[in-house]
């Protein structure tokens, strides 16, 4: 795996169609799990440093759909400023507090699957240990081809990103 430096440092690591992305959390398991499953708390630290997140449509079942749209709000990231991107997740399975498991889409502004673009199985794992969480996400792709187009997009960078902003909050609402 190799790591972000920083203080809390994400790890990742490829294995075939697999990215898998590791880190640590000093929060307890339950509350870890709640900022991903309770839209209040996602609105808050989704997506990357100087975006904001609008949850359109959450419902947090298997079979459910969670559609939100990310827009840059932060003036020194140049091209990216007033951009507009969204997502769309189906929700497969939950185990709470140890597991969800989704399949990840790019989307239009309305919520539709936009062509071209790759369906992630994204599967996120909360491991309780000694009063910290470890969260270990594995987004499958169909090839390993796509899988390298969407780590050229900065997925590993924008990631990294939301995550700071969830031990951000995390420790707001310790």
């Amino acid at each position: 795996m190799s790591v972000n430096h920083g203080t809390n440092p994400l790890k990742t690591a490829v294995e075939g169609q697999v990215l898998i992305m590791e880190r640590t959390f000093n929060a307890p398991r339950t509350l870890v799990y709640q900022a991903f499953s309770q839209p209040e708390h996602l609105s808050k630290w989704w997506g990357p440093k100087g975006w904001e997140t609008e949850i359109r449509q959450f419902d947090f079942q298997a079979g459910g759909v969670w559609f939100y749209c990310m827009k840059c709000m932060d003036k020194n990231q140049g091209d990216f400023y007033g951009q507009e991107s969204c997502g769309k997740a189906v929700y497969q399975e939950m185990i709470e507090p140890e597991k969800i498991v989704y399949k990840d889409y790019f989307a239009d502004a309305e919520g539709k699957e936009m062509d071209g673009m790759p369906e992630i199985l994204v599967t996120i794992e909360f491991i309780e240990d000694e009063g910290s969480t470890k969260v270990i996400t594995r987004s499958q792709f169909a090839s390993t081809e796509t899988l390298q187009q969407v780590m050229e997009m900065g997925v590993v960078e924008g990631f990294s990103s939301q995550m700071e902003r969830l031990d951000d909050l995390l420790e707001q609402l310790q």
